[in-house]
């Protein structure tokens, strides 16, 4: 039987992890009340996943993660308030290892029932993740941590034609990969660039943040009626989805709406693609469609790929979840699957 450790210092959080993991059946359960004792468990035995506070007495989450990931690595999902507070932290603890995280019940306007969905499916998703799999992910935030953090570039006036578009949609394990995308693209590119990564409103601003740190390229946060230019990049704010909207000028502004279709995930990497076919050239965009949990995405890159957009998934090979590029190959929305290297090989040729 497969073990997990519920890692709290709250006894109620425990307590509601602990039946919500237990309504699942087939895993084994232990509890830590700190980090020090999540480290002392987690490398004397293995645990299929590790659910990991952010907050504790004696020794905290981020630091913790740090420790069992050099002494035994486990896939780690962090459960955070969700807050402004908890949002660069537990964006350090995925730098650092951990694979994704879940909301903390009860704070957030964020309910048990919401708490139980998402950590359902990432409990049995990376139940399942190989150590080989957690291994490359490890060497590859190995990689990643020489990038080299600097003031943020410039936001460029608005001004010039978009000809050259790329939409890069991801989700579980996807914070590290896109940032190795942003690093890659060459200071030079006439491409605009949009990301959805699946996260609430707090993350995506602290997400942004850090990459406008790491890329040669400036990197903001979407807002309402922003006009978007060529050699940027425009990360989609949690809580709402980013749609495209093109002025009698020819002028591109981003929307921020709510959708008419029921989605799981807001921002959803669906109506980013969607839209985005309304108002660029299709023969003129990519689009990239990463790890993650579900099928967000693959309608669009199909929709994508039938105008004469270029289609990438990630291949089974390389995605620390294989869902979304999986099903957006299976309908056929994918021009070429890539292992994630060959992704960025690709990428570093976008002028």
């Amino acid at each position: 039987m497969k073990k997990i450790l519920i890692v709290d210092d709250s006894a109620l959080v425990r307590k509601q992890l602990k039946g919500l993991i237990e309504d699942l059946g087939g895993f084994e359960i232990d509890i830590a009340r700190n980090g020090q004792e999540a480290v002392d468990k987690a490398t004397s035995e293995d645990f299929a996943v590790i659910t990991m506070d952010v907050n504790m007495p004696v020794m905290d989450g981020l630091t913790a993660v740090k420790k069992i990931m050099s002494k035994n690595p486990t896939p780690i999902l962090m459960v955070s308030s969700l807050t402004s507070e908890d949002a660069p932290t537990t964006m350090q603890a995925l730098s650092h290892g951990a694979v994704d995280y879940i909301a903390k019940p009860g704070t957030f306007n964020v309910g048990l029932a919401e708490t139980g969905a998402d950590l359902e499916e990432k409990i049995i998703q990376l139940s399942n993740m190989s150590k080989r799999k957690l291994q490359r992910s490890l060497r590859a935030q190995s990689q990643r941590a020489r990038h080299v953090e600097h003031e943020p570039a410039p936001v460029r006036t608005p001004g010039g034609p978009i000809t050259k578009v790329l939409l890069v949609g991801a989700s579980t394990g996807g914070p590290g990969l896109i940032e190795d995308i942003c690093t890659a693209l060459p200071a030079d590119t006439s491409y605009a660039v949009f990301v959805v990564q699946h996260m609430p409103e707090k993350f995506t601003k602290a997400f942004a943040e850090r990459l406008a740190r790491v890329s040669s390229l400036p990197v903001v946060e979407a807002e309402h009626h922003l006009e978007v230019s060529p050699g940027m990049i425009y990360i989609a704010k949690g809580g709402t989805h980013m749609h495209f909207a093109k002025k009698v000028s020819g002028k591109i502004l981003l929307r921020l709406e709510d959708s008419k279709v029921d989605r799981f995930f807001k921002p959803s990497v669906d109506e980013m693609m969607l839209s985005a076919l309304e108002v660029f050239n299709p023969k003129q965009t990519v689009a990239i469609l990463l790890t993650g949990i579900g099928d967000d995405g693959a309608d669009g890159m199909v929709a994508l790929k039938s105008k004469g957009a270029y289609t990438i998934g990630e291949s089974e090979a390389t995605a620390t979840v294989y869902g979304m590029p999986k099903v957006a190959y299976d309908k056929g929305g994918v021009t070429e699957q890539m292992d994630f290297p060959d992704i960025i090989r690709r990428v570093q040729s976008f002028k």
